[in-house]
């Protein structure tokens, strides 16, 4: 790692010089939350150079928190996966946003909203079972964002895998959600509710796939734990 060393025998000490460095236990939530390759985490990570991403991937396989495997059907691509040290990072970062999200004031937390962030979010924790069993596509329009960022398509297929497009994928939209980002950021983080923010929510599409929204939408891993602070 390049930072200094605290030089303390301390294990705690010494485990802070391999994950404190900027971006590092994020770069890990990443990897829990199931992102192997470059393009997915850096979706993950989207305020992080290409460059520091590269640097911090090869710090923590040197640290053995990560290795790199060659895909098979891919030339020369790679892949990254936690270690057996890496995974057992689990239960650290776990506690590390529950402890956020009870205690780091709801106002800090929203002052620093990212469309891109939250969608890809949204995308890989969304629930398709209360969907209907075809092909779903949930529009979003962030209402107080320029057109070249307000406009988000969540696409699910049948058996539940779901994409997240920038552009209109040209089929036929079943729910249009218009909002503001600071709303639909304070749902997914659990700090409020559909039910609750439903004067702020345009909703315009199926009743049944709107009246199950609480349900099917992705929120935040640490959306159960009650915030403490305003």
């Amino acid at each position: 790692m390049t930072q200094a060393s605290y030089k303390q025998f301390c294990p705690l000490a010494m485990a802070t010089e391999v994950l404190c460095t900027r971006w590092t236990l994020v770069l890990i939530r990443e990897f829990i939350a199931g992102s192997t390759r470059f393009n997915d985490l850096r979706r993950g990570v989207p305020k992080m150079s290409p460059t520091l991403l590269s640097q911090r991937l090869k710090e923590l396989e040197e640290a053995a928190v990560i290795e790199r495997r060659l895909v098979p059907s891919g030339k020369g691509v790679f892949e990254y996966h936690l270690t057996q040290a890496g995974r057992e990072l689990g239960t650290v970062v776990q506690a590390i946003g529950f402890w956020g999200q009870k205690w780091v004031s709801a106002d800090t937390s929203l002052q620093h909203l990212d469309p891109s962030l939250l969608m890809w979010d949204m995308r890989r924790n969304l629930n398709p079972t209360p969907l209907p069993n075809k092909r779903t596509v949930i529009q979003f329009v962030y209402s107080d964002l320029p057109s070249s960022k307000s406009h988000w398509w969540l696409v699910v297929e049948p058996k539940g895998e779901v994409d997240l497009c920038w552009s209109d994928p040209g089929f036929e939209i079943n729910l249009y959600v218009t909002t503001d980002l600071r709303t639909m950021t304070s749902i997914w983080m659990g700090l409020t509710s559909v039910d609750k923010e439903r004067g702020k929510l345009k909703l315009s599409g199926s009743q049944g796939i709107i009246q199950s929204m609480q349900t099917w939408l992705g929120l935040s891993p640490f959306a159960t734990v009650k915030k403490l602070v305003a």
